[in-house]
């Protein structure tokens, strides 16, 4: 009798922790007033709609001043002019909140690099790539990666954005891409190489050889990958589309396949809706969990989100609010988050099973928006 009233208890506690969190169907996504929760929202949403990102809504103008001194720079890929604010939050999966045109298709910019970055969990997972710290000339060998700087570079030193790679990618110079405050280009172009893994430097034509890269061990294109095994399994809409530049074609098998961007910084890039990113958000709320199919490796989520030696704020394409130098103060520690150019974000809290995402926020007013939210936890 002791064991079947255990194992009916035991049976009950499971189910109920397997219903913690709340997964939206393809068409419907349940709300719950923020007061279910003892939350008010109403000053955080506020605020969110008088801060928008100070830009022009016209993305190509934006672009082009945001990177100006970055030399040879120019848009490579597709720019969409932007709509105004917009975001969800969800609390155990629940909408509690949104503003804004949620369903507007906008681009997202470095947000991508997180969905880059999942990719390569995919990778790992379907043992295309057999471990992280394997060098990367052992899988592409067509160039990208020879020399004895570039040939020590590894898959993590690719997701951690601290690989030094050296070189140039469809038409864009690494040394070209954010360069130091001084020196000019004869500088930046005989800089001493950083030994792969030592220093950190986001660098938008490193994450682009990471994608290409990728796409040469999964022999399809990235977008593909995302959708089969991520975006349909998640019930995201059809709307969003991964882009590379009007130049960044290979030939793989034949067959002449894009790579796309990490980011829209040269355009290209992820265009989403809201409730989209949302959704992705809440897989990695879940640890790689959707309803009951395990999407991704819990343990490779875990991973993922370790701070690299060289940047304690970074782990494989995610922010952490770890102590360092991007620490907000006042929020836990274990908070994590992808941004993108433009004020664009994806705000992950596992332990208050939150997920937050703003669109076109003024970047810097982040840390007041999210202390409004958590202000009366």
């Amino acid at each position: 009798m002791k064991f079947w009233i255990s194992s009916i208890l035991y049976i009950f506690l499971c189910t109920t922790q397997a219903q913690e969190i709340y997964f939206p169907s393809d068409t419907l996504w349940e709300s719950r007033s923020p007061e279910t929760f003892d939350l008010n929202l109403d000053a955080a949403i506020d605020f969110a709609k008088k801060n928008e990102y100070s830009g022009a809504r016209d993305l190509e103008q934006a672009i082009l001043k945001g990177f100006e001194r970055e030399p040879f720079h120019k848009i490579m890929g597709p720019v969409k002019r932007r709509g105004g604010p917009a975001g969800m939050i969800l609390k155990n999966g629940y909408k509690i909140a949104e503003w804004g045109d949620v369903q507007r298709v906008d681009m997202t910019f470095s947000v991508t690099k997180s969905f880059l970055s999942t990719t390569a969990l995919i990778a790992i997972q379907k043992n295309i790539i057999h471990n992280l710290n394997d060098t990367v000339s052992g899988y592409v060998w067509d160039g990208t990666f020879d020399g004895p700087h570039n040939s020590k570079i590894t898959w993590k030193h690719l997701l951690q954005q601290n690989s030094d790679w050296s070189g140039e990618l469809w038409d864009s110079h690494d040394w070209a891409d954010r360069p130091s405050a001084n020196g000019n280009i004869d500088s930046w172009r005989s800089r001493k190489l950083n030994e792969p893994g030592t220093f950190f430097k986001y660098n938008d034509v490193r994450v682009n050889v990471l994608a290409y890269s990728l796409l040469q061990v999964f022999r399809k294109p990235l977008p593909a990958v995302l959708k089969e095994n991520i975006m349909d399994p998640i019930g995201a809409s059809h709307s969003w589309r991964w882009f590379g530049y009007d130049n960044s074609w290979t030939t793989i098998d034949g067959y002449k396949m894009q790579s796309v961007s990490g980011g829209g910084h040269s355009g290209g890039g992820m265009f989403i809706n809201t409730e989209d990113m949302a959704r992705f958000g809440l897989l990695f709320l879940s640890n790689g969990v959707w309803n009951d199919q395990k999407l991704l490796e819990k343990d490779l989520i875990k991973e993922a989100l370790i701070p690299s030696t060289s940047n304690t704020n970074y782990g494989y394409m995610w922010w952490l609010n770890a102590k360092g130098d991007r620490h907000m103060d006042g929020l836990d520690h274990d908070l994590f988050y992808a941004a993108g150019f433009g004020g664009n974000f994806i705000i992950i809290d596992q332990k208050q099973k939150l997920v937050i995402v703003t669109r076109w926020l003024e970047p810097s007013k982040l840390e007041d928006f999210l202390n409004l939210i958590y202000k009366n936890q």
